[in-house]
């Protein structure tokens, strides 16, 4: 393992201290680096980071990268049955993504059409306010954390949080690590050495990528995403009225998930 849970949580805590683009002198002055700096524009200090998936652009291709690219980051393990099942980001239909929004004279195509779904990092978030241990809990810029080495595994946040996004290791991660290092594959990909491994019996979940965020770094998912289909997913400061995200929350319609229980999700769908 390249890097412990400390090292980890101090770099994903860097982005609430000093700023989402700073960055070491000697790290820009490194071999290849200012090269591959100057290809995609760091990110800005954000406020409250949200995320806008656009509906019309994402299809089954774009999906399935997102899904790739977050569980190759975060080293989601496949331990090969539905009850075992660990995810971070997935597919579901219209009926159980949006299971508020009855309307029988629907598009078809949105009717039979799949969404990606994750963590909502939801403004209120309630799975914060049950943890007993503090193993999941909000910044400032409004990231829900979750650590797994802090967790004891009591599901609170699991009942609390209505979207069904968090997953319990039921098994052993590590015994998918262990053959992963003896084979440098996962499902066709090599292994994330730089983030930590966690053990049975705790709960896990999407994090918005904050180690990449304090390098000035998209999320996994969003970077992947954008590879395949430019603007099917932006992320931004949703408190900055000039960022991508607003503009195009002021242009498109767009909904968010079970909007009636006042959690305020922010992970929006453009339609």
């Amino acid at each position: 393992m390249g890097i412990d849970r400390r090292e980890f949580l101090k770099v994903a805590g860097l982005s609430a201290l000093f700023g989402l683009g700073g960055r070491a002198a000697m790290d820009i002055l490194a071999p290849g680096e200012l090269e591959a700096s100057a290809e995609i524009p760091p990110l800005k200090k954000g406020k409250q980071w949200a995320m806008v998936v656009d509906a019309l652009k994402m299809d089954e291709a774009v999906m399935d990268k997102c899904i790739e690219a977050c569980h190759h980051e975060h080293n989601v393990p496949d331990l090969g049955t539905p009850k075992e099942e660990i995810k971070w980001i997935w597919k579901e239909d219209y009926e159980h993504t949006f299971p508020d929004q009855e309307n029988p004279y629907i598009a078809e195509e949105f009717e039979h059409k799949t969404f990606l779904l994750m963590c909502n990092h939801c403004t209120h978030p309630p799975c914060v306010r049950v943890c007993p241990t503090k193993a999941t809990w909000q910044r400032e810029d409004g990231i829900v954390m979750m650590d797994q080495h802090r967790c004891i595994g009591c599901r609170f946040c699991m009942a609390a949080c209505p979207f069904g996004a968090r997953s319990f290791n039921w098994g052993d991660p590590r015994r998918v690590l262990r053959v992963a290092e003896l084979k440098e594959l996962n499902r066709g990909f090599p292994w994330n050495h730089n983030y930590p491994t966690r053990s049975k019996g705790v709960v896990e979940k999407c994090t918005f990528c904050p180690e990449r965020l304090a390098k000035g770094m998209l999320p996994a998912c969003v970077e992947a995403a954008n590879k395949v289909k430019k603007g099917s997913m932006i992320f931004g400061d949703l408190a900055d009225p000039e960022s991508e995200v607003r503009e195009v929350l002021r242009k498109r319609y767009s909904i968010r998930r079970k909007p009636e229980l006042g959690t305020e999700p922010k992970l929006f769908f453009a339609i």
